[in-house]
């Protein structure tokens, strides 16, 4: 059941609001009647996913790294916290400021929640599993995480961050809400991001080889994200507190090949495919257990890959004409 009482709060601020994620929660904040407040220091995000809004009364941007201390005029009433690199090559550019925006960058945000009496959402990852040795993953596991890895900065950054929120919650009654975000794609996610998709996309449409790590039998679960916004959303609008942090994704499962697949025939790309070694620490299996936000927010995605795949196919056909047009 969704609290009503709050339902409809004042104002929102999200941080990393410019960013895939960031970007479309704001469209959907805003068509709500919101005020919202979008933090971004554009390390990754773009002005461009936001270009929509600007003249719009009710929305604010800020250029601002988290990792400074934040304040903002006004009364907040829901804090969203989206904002840190997500892909591989984006985190490990910069590992230091990655761990920085994820610890310190979530406690000053926490301290702006709290001063404001505000709640809180965590955009956590399934990256705090690591390489899973259980599967599918259910919020219990506690995980497989190489602490000391190329990818320890992003993953050990996100289990920190969840630490310092359930420490809010317990020492300081914040109300707190965490989301691990499993692969999630769509309109807006970035041409150079470095994730599956948008690589296979933009390889296809180029028919430059596909790149496949390893022999490409690893598993992800892709998440569209209209889903995962709404999912966002009511866990953070959801009247009961949930006592842990819930999976937010899709429970379909694919193979990197099988992805592939799809993206060559509804490209009609004549692609090879070209092997590449596995990264270090790359997960063999990704799947969520999403029994907790089914039960909790009466939450399951609804669009299924084929027809995310081609709205997001047409997305970036939609992206590279105005580029040439421009």
């Amino acid at each position: 059941m969704l609290d009503h009482s709050n339902a409809r709060p004042r104002t929102a601020l999200v941080a990393g609001g410019a960013g895939f994620l960031g970007s479309h929660l704001c469209d959907v904040l805003i068509a709500e009647g919101k005020r919202v407040v979008c933090l971004d220091n554009l390390q990754t995000g773009r002005m461009t996913n936001i270009e929509p809004l600007h003249n719009h009364p009710g929305f604010s941007f800020r250029r601002h790294d988290i990792c400074e201390p934040v304040a903002v005029e006004g009364t907040i009433d829901e804090v969203y916290n989206l904002a840190c690199a997500a892909s591989p090559p984006q985190y490990q550019a910069d590992p230091v400021h990655t761990m920085l925006t994820c610890v310190s960058g979530t406690l000053n945000l926490l301290e702006l929640a709290h001063r404001n009496g505000a709640r809180f959402f965590q955009a956590s990852t399934s990256e705090v599993y690591g390489d899973p040795d259980e599967h599918p993953q259910r919020e219990s596991y506690r995980g497989n995480v190489n602490c000391t890895g190329p990818r320890a900065c992003y993953d050990e950054g996100k289990r920190a961050a969840e630490a310092l929120c359930f420490d809010f919650k317990r020492t300081r009654g914040l109300d707190i809400r965490v989301g691990r975000i499993f692969n999630t794609y769509g309109p807006r996610i970035k041409s150079d991001d470095g994730r599956i998709i948008s690589n296979l996309i933009v390889q296809a449409r180029s028919n430059a080889p596909l790149t496949i790590y390893g022999d490409g039998s690893q598993t992800r679960s892709f998440c569209y994200v209209d889903d995962l916004i709404k999912g966002i959303i009511r866990l953070t609008r959801v009247a009961q507190e949930p006592p842990s942090a819930v999976n937010l994704g899709n429970p379909s499962e694919y193979t990197v090949l099988e992805v592939a697949g799809h993206v060559l025939q509804m490209t009609g790309s004549k692609s090879p495919i070209r092997y590449l070694p596995l990264p270090q620490d790359d997960p063999r299996k990704r799947r969520p257990d999403i029994s907790l936000a089914k039960s909790l927010l009466d939450w399951a995605p609804e669009i299924e890959l084929e027809v995310g795949l081609e709205r997001t196919i047409d997305a970036f056909a939609v992206e590279t004409r105005s580029t040439l047009v421009g």
